[in-house]
């Protein structure tokens, strides 16, 4: 087999990022009008993958003065335990946190990124899921956006912002009864 062939046959086994993408104001503030959508990229292991508002030093620019100049960063790793690519992601916005899968990253923390994750920040929400490949020098990624949150997509459940007590008298307030509907015969019954 020559130089070619192995090339080629490397390049088809590429490690895909699959970036699903959310923010609830999407379709009026064109927020990733920057993004090249539905079309795999290819992109280099050795460079990480930043996302933010600037264009120059960011893979993934968003068009949104609310986002850090460098939100959050991607980087390829390989062990020499287990066979493939894997990534850790790292918040890079000194002013706000990154959620990942529920666990909270502060400034310049990172973690691994498991091979299907829900990250937020701010009010954006991305779908992260990995599928293995065997190259070692590049990976591909894929972006599209949704309509809806990914977090309702996958019932991944996200708290409500204020706590709602429960009095039980919600739904039901007109509906009150002081006294069974049903009464067992095996059980005394005392009004």
């Amino acid at each position: 087999m020559n130089v070619s062939q192995t090339m080629e046959t490397e390049e088809d086994l590429l490690t895909s990022l699959q970036i699903k993408l959310y923010h609830p104001q999407q379709r009026s503030k064109g927020m990733f009008s920057l993004l090249t959508l539905g079309r795999r990229i290819k992109q280099d292991a050795d460079d990480p993958l930043r996302v933010g508002r600037d264009g120059q030093t960011c893979t993934l620019a968003l068009v949104d003065q609310k986002v850090s100049r460098k939100q959050l960063s991607l980087h390829a790793y390989r062990t020499p335990q287990r066979q493939g690519m894997f990534f850790t992601i790292q918040n890079l916005s000194k002013k706000g946190r990154l959620i990942v899968n529920g666990t909270g990253l502060e400034y310049l923390e990172r973690l691994d990124l498991p091979d299907k994750a829900m990250v937020r920040f701010g009010e954006y929400e991305m779908l992260i899921m990995r599928e293995p490949g065997e190259a070692k020098g590049s990976f591909e990624m894929e972006l599209d956006v949704l309509e809806v949150s990914p977090s309702t997509e996958t019932c991944v459940c996200v708290p409500p912002r204020n706590p709602v007590m429960d009095t039980g008298f919600g739904y039901t307030e007109g509906l009150r009864f002081h006294e069974p509907s049903e009464c067992d015969d095996t059980m005394p019954y005392h009004m």
